[in-house]
């Protein structure tokens, strides 16, 4: 039996959205992080994506 009271290894599941501010669009997640503001969704999008992994990096 697995005692429930033991903190779980695993890291906690990163789930982000984007929420709108004025003209501006912020992608949030339930860990804390937030992206910049920007004026297009898809890009606020495609840092929520860069945050959790889902998207590569560019430099």
């Amino acid at each position: 039996m697995q005692d429930r009271s033991a903190p779980s290894s695993d890291p906690p599941e990163h789930r982000t959205s984007t929420i709108e501010r004025g003209p501006f669009c912020v992608a949030r997640c339930t860990c804390g992080w937030s992206g910049p503001a920007r004026r297009a969704r898809s890009l606020a999008r495609t840092d929520a994506a860069r945050h959790t992994g889902d998207e590569p990096a560019v430099s």
